[in-house]
């Protein structure tokens, strides 16, 4: 009996080991899947605030852009705290939120500096043509001017009727 005591106890030993390594990895997987959540979410954040940059230097209204880019940066920071504290359920569904957050953000940002470069492209040309057009009209205003004047000068140079001065 001692011997079957022995083994039981061994065999309970065993279970408690096996259950215990077995919930150890159970916890790294899911530690590194929400490792791996945040990370994705991260990249996808710091993406999405390029595009916005790119489409802020281009002249685009960024505001509602840059309300959808704080809203997935507060999920991703709660996302990271419940990292930090081992909510790992926690941090993959704010991660999770995160990315929902940036759908469409990135393409949203270059369709809005698309636009942007094209107003800018335009205002530019009505620029240029507004400049030659006022250079025109000066040259050809100074020009009329100085014919008229002339004119005029000749005319009552004309009409002076000269006094012989005697000496």
């Amino acid at each position: 009996m001692s011997g079957l005591r022995s083994v039981a106890a061994l065999f309970v030993l065993f279970v408690l080991v096996s259950s215990v390594s077995a919930l150890g990895a159970m916890a790294s997987a899911v530690e590194s899947e929400a490792v791996s959540a945040v990370e994705g979410a991260e990249e996808a954040v710091a993406e999405a605030f390029g595009a916005v940059v790119e489409a802020e230097r281009a002249g685009g209204n960024v505001s509602e852009l840059l309300d959808r880019l704080d809203f997935a940066a507060a999920y991703l920071a709660t996302a990271k705290m419940c990292l930090r504290t081992g909510e790992f359920d926690g941090a993959v569904g704010n991660a999770s939120l995160c990315m929902g957050a940036l759908e469409g953000l990135v393409d949203d940002a270059a369709a809005l500096r698309a636009n942007a470069v094209t107003a800018s492209s335009a205002r530019f040309g009505m620029a240029i043509g507004g400049s030659v057009v006022g250079v025109v009209a000066v040259v050809c205003g100074s020009v009329v001017g100085w014919r008229w004047f002339k004119q005029r000068h000749y005319a009552r140079a004309l009409a002076m009727k000269p006094e012989v001065a005697d000496e």
